[in-house]
């Protein structure tokens, strides 16, 4: 048996959802994209939904809408997948990373306010593997040293806080629709915001600049004259083909949701008694999303004194569990050790241990909606007789 790190759920509503489109030779970002934003605005309680090819580029708009430039300093977390800092790089703006709880896997709250310049415009914290960062802390200090933020949701659809969904806190949220997500469109993204001047500056974002939609400028009058273009935009557009899938995916989106929630209580349940894995945590007020059941490896107390030999051992944990064919992954990775930004900027991994331990620890586990009981206690039973193999646990 092989049993993937994930598994998109795909039935006959999506097949014929694609189909849509092909029929109507409307393929481009249309009809079903516009659908598709009102769809996730209900769903997540969002005010504006504006459609994008992907998360990263989701982001690229909202930094662009919200004016960074060269110069300007925006604080992210040291432990994200390494578009979050691209975005600020594109703009010519200079990205300082934030150490993380290593609890959470989230920005440390305590370190946000001490990284702050004259320099500083804006933070973006990232909702990591579907659980949300400490927002009312984190637009406490915006409001406070009057930032602006934007939520890297790329992971953390599903995900609330305080009885709020994610992306809905900032001046924008940024969503992914990649296939490791909850719901695909198999590339795409989503920027959700409350302001309507963000709202109609991201949608001319993402279209060369344009003044109005190429769907928009066909179905009016004078469809021979083409938009204006007042913005320097980019081409960020989903297609119809894709907003359709999302349409579709959408409707059992719940369901999905749920699948991911009870699969991740059956593992809670499985490694609750193991000392040597930290299972995925739920503080008071949040709904996971479970984007991913993401552990910390930790034989002994980790640090730097014994990192790379618990590094070592992780790995070869996971290399057995390949043999037997199930697929695990490392959470995601710290940017500041990879050599871009290590380089630029002399970054060095003892000034973010905790985003390093996470980096060279971190062990994601298989999860996906239709994951059975059976699959979950075999990917248990070898991930224990692995560790027992390596360790003699």
């Amino acid at each position: 048996m092989t049993i993937p790190i994930t598994k998109t759920y795909f039935g006959d509503e999506e097949m014929r959802a694609v189909q849509l489109p092909l029929e109507s030779g409307w393929v481009v970002q249309g009809p079903f994209v516009k659908k598709f934003e009102e769809q996730f605005s209900a769903f997540t309680g969002a005010r504006f939904s504006v459609a994008t090819s992907s998360c990263t580029t989701a982001l690229h708009i909202a930094v662009a809408a919200l004016g960074l430039k060269p110069g300007d300093e925006v604080i992210v977390p040291a432990f994200t997948w390494v578009s979050t800092a691209n975005v600020v790089e594109y703009m010519g703006a200079k990205p300082i990373f934030c150490d993380i709880d290593l609890r959470t896997f989230n920005i440390n709250m305590e370190q946000i306010e001490t990284l702050i310049t004259p320099h500083t415009v804006g933070i973006i914290p990232v909702h990591l593997f579907g659980l949300c960062a400490e927002m009312d802390s984190v637009m406490k200090i915006a409001v406070k040293h009057d930032l602006w933020v934007v939520e890297d949701a790329a992971c953390a659809f599903g995900s609330w806080y305080n009885g709020r969904h994610a992306g809905t806190f900032g001046d924008m949220g940024c969503f992914s629709f990649h296939p490791r997500k909850s719901i695909t469109t198999g590339e795409g993204g989503m920027i959700t915001t409350e302001r309507e001047d963000f709202d109609g500056l991201s949608r001319s974002l993402r279209d060369h600049g344009a003044s109005r939609s190429d769907h928009a400028r066909h179905t009016e009058k004078a469809a021979f004259l083409l938009a204006e273009y007042n913005h320097l935009g980019y081409n960020f557009r989903m297609t119809d083909i894709q907003g359709a899938l999302g349409c579709a995916q959408l409707e059992r989106a719940q369901w999905i949701l749920d699948a991911r929630t009870a699969c991740a209580r059956r593992y809670d349940k499985i490694l609750a008694d193991l000392e040597w894995l930290d299972i995925p945590v739920v503080p008071e007020g949040y709904r996971h999303g479970y984007q991913a059941y993401v552990c910390l490896f930790r034989p002994e107390p980790p640090s730097f004194r014994n990192v790379a030999h618990l590094h070592e051992q992780r790995n070869e944990v996971m290399m057995l569990l390949e043999g037997k064919g199930i697929s695990t992954r490392q959470g995601t990775h710290a940017p500041v050790i990879q050599g871009y930004y290590a380089e630029k900027y002399s970054l060095r991994p003892e000034q973010f241990p905790q985003a390093y331990l996470a980096d060279r620890l971190s062990l994601t586990l298989p999860l996906y909606p239709q994951m059975t009981e059976a699959e979950q206690e075999l990917v248990a039973a070898n991930l224990q007789e692995a560790v027992g193999a390596k360790l003699g646990a």
